[in-house]
């Protein structure tokens, strides 16, 4: 199984971007594989002018697509998410990510920019037609130290959050497969317009 991590992220080395690489270590151990998309992996051009022959942005959506559920990862800025991120969302098409479950990674310099995950962010992911939209985790910046060459060192209560925002995640996309694996039964056949004549004419006797 396959998820894809949309790092909104102005830096290849955020917290927020090592974040989301951690919580890709925990996903790995209930054999799901995460891959990562941020802006630089596009043209600026493909994405200034949202330019959807561009083979960057083609390759894009089929991600998207074939991801059985998506992390999204992005620090905020003034309670508002990274631009960064919004450029990346406003490529996904209406409804592109049905179906689908979603994890929201954010991270903020306080708590006074926890309510932009709810006010902000939510209403997007909900807007593209996510199928569960997980409440998220959000890090301060002080609960996570980068360490050069390292891993990153995380506050014991941030880490547990992660813990346990995996593991629900990693349910939802489980219970996910399992409804996609079910097929319904065939309806059954209607009554032939002849079956219901020779009913009435039964039934007025």
């Amino acid at each position: 199984m396959k998820i894809l991590a949309i790092c909104g992220s102005p830096s290849r080395h955020s917290r927020t971007t090592q974040l989301a690489d951690y919580v890709a270590t925990l996903l790995e151990q209930n054999h799901i594989e995460t891959s990562k998309v941020s802006v630089y992996d596009f043209p600026p051009q493909a994405l200034l002018y949202g330019d959807f022959s561009a083979p960057t942005v083609k390759a894009f959506l089929q991600q998207v697509q074939q991801a059985s559920g998506i992390m999204i990862v992005t620090p905020v800025y003034k309670a508002a998410y990274a631009g960064a991120l919004k450029v990346l969302l406003d490529l996904i098409p209406a409804g592109g990510l049905e179906g689908k479950p979603v994890l929201p990674l954010v991270s903020g310099g306080s708590l006074s920019h926890l309510l932009a995950l709810d006010y902000a962010l939510k209403p997007v992911l909900t807007a593209l037609k996510a199928s569960v939209i997980h409440q998220g985790v959000f890090a301060v910046d002080s609960q996570v130290s980068r360490v050069q060459d390292g891993p990153i060192q995380l506050e014991g209560g941030l880490r547990k959050r992660l813990h346990e925002a995996a593991a629900d995640f990693s349910q939802q996309l489980l219970a996910g497969r399992e409804i996609k694996r079910f097929v319904p039964p065939p309806p059954l056949p209607l009554m032939s317009d002849r079956f219901l004549s020779l009913f009435s004419v039964l039934r007025s006797k």
